[in-house]
């Protein structure tokens, strides 16, 4: 299984220089080679090769690895593009987002990440230095920082490319890890349901609520302060929005691992597998009055699943994906379906057997059985667009244990 480590540089001026230099001669080099590949509509590696290779050794004084890793870098750009055009991300054929997309040349920024491999990067895990190739040289003992975890995973695992990021001033290696993945557990005692939302975060069919109110708050603090600072569009108002642009984004980031390490551990703790919905393009079925779009948009569901997902990988944990389809509105007791029965966000009352329940509770017990249901029968998944469970089917007569119905709330905050 494939995962990524960032560690931070902490290069001396001269170095930090010599980096910034060598970023934006591959970048420019970048764009001029997606200029070529663009007029002649070559975007293979090998074909594209042969119109710019030589250009770019000569005109931006770039080594042989780092030539090959630009134009490998621009073919996956226009591969990227056509992807997400086929799969209709950048929206119909002839609408302005498309020919904005497919008219003009792919572009580079100037700070752009750049591929380096071992040839270019070499690694002294005890020293905690690095040295790398530039345009001014190879700079030597370039110090970095990293946990004890992380330079135990790069002196195990690291296999393949780094990739050299500039991020607000600061310096970071991107190194790709090999990581071996855990057998997977093929006879799971049940399944944990997971219901993802907004005011929680996540609850799982065992009760347990992990809430999501402190970080909608401090989103729309940020929000409310975005919008001051965008109108007084002054200098000292455009640095401060540089400083905190990416603090929400890390803080909601932190939060997602807590919650997806915490739901891993706990199914390998109690050998089951775990129940997620599958939402995928739920922002383009579910419509929302104006004031609740930030809100829905600001949601990292799909990075919280991505995260539930990989740990799980690593642990040998099962991950089933279920159809969402009405598992807010079905008791989990009777099966009876109605609108009527969520009564409110946070309670559910059953029209039919009388249940009284936390509603996303509820809604995570129904995940669960329906993963068990999926399990038995030896599907895979219904997500309708890539099925993505993991496993094997079990005995159709098994019959998962009871789960007790106990409700307590767990705070997952950035303190």
């Amino acid at each position: 299984m494939k995962l990524v480590v960032q560690v931070k540089l902490l290069p001396t001026p001269m170095q930090a220089a010599a980096l910034e230099m060598t970023l934006r001669a591959c970048n420019e080099a970048a764009t001029w080679v997606s200029e070529v590949a663009f007029e002649k509509d070559v975007k293979k590696n090998f074909a594209l090769r042969r119109h710019t290779y030589g250009e770019i050794k000569a005109r931006w004084r770039l080594g042989a690895q780092a030539a090959q890793h630009v134009i490998k870098k621009t073919c996956d750009a226009y591969a990227t593009l056509k992807a997400n055009l086929k799969a209709g991300n950048l929206g119909k054929p002839g609408s302005e987002r498309y020919r904005r997309a497919t008219e003009k040349p792919i572009g580079f920024r100037p700070a752009g990440a750049q591929p380096y491999d071992d040839r270019m990067l070499s690694w002294q895990l005890a020293e905690r230095h690095v040295s790398i190739w530039t345009v001014a040289g190879r700079v030597k003992d370039v110090p970095f920082t990293a946990t004890p975890e992380q330079l135990a995973t790069l002196a195990l695992y690291r296999k393949g490319e780094s990739d050299l990021v500039c991020r607000d001033g600061m310096w970071f290696l991107l190194a790709t890890c090999d990581v071996p993945e855990a057998p997977l557990n093929g006879d799971p005692v049940d399944f944990l349901g997971i219901d993802l939302g907004i005011v929680n975060i996540a609850t799982t069919s065992d009760g347990e609520i992990m809430a999501g109110r402190e970080l909608n708050r401090i989103r729309a603090r940020e929000r409310k302060l975005r919008s001051k600072l965008q109108q007084k569009n002054t200098p000292s108002a455009k640095r401060r929005m540089n400083k905190r642009r990416r603090k929400e984004a890390r803080r909601a980031k932190d939060i997602n691992h807590k919650i997806a390490r915490h739901v891993v551990a706990e199914a390998e703790r109690t050998s089951r597998g775990i129940a997620l919905e599958d939402l995928t393009g739920i922002r383009q079925r579910v419509r929302l009055r104006k004031p609740q779009r930030a809100t829905h948009s600001s949601w990292a569901f799909a990075q919280l699943e991505a995260f539930i997902a990989y740990k799980a990988r690593r642990a040998g944990v099962p991950v089933v994906y279920v159809d969402p389809a009405y598992t807010s509105r079905t008791c989990a007791e009777c099966g009876h379906i109605d609108r009527a029965n969520r009564v409110s966000q946070a309670r559910f009352a059953c029209r039919n057997c009388g249940l009284v329940d936390h509603a996303d509770r509820n809604g995570s017990r129904n995940i669960r059985a329906r993963a068990w249901e999926l399990w038995r029968r030896g599907a895979q998944s219904t997500a309708p667009p890539h099925p993505r469970a993991s496993g094997v089917g079990q005995d159709a007569n098994a019959a998962p244990p009871p789960v007790v119905p106990v409700v307590q709330a767990r705070r997952f905050s950035d303190g």
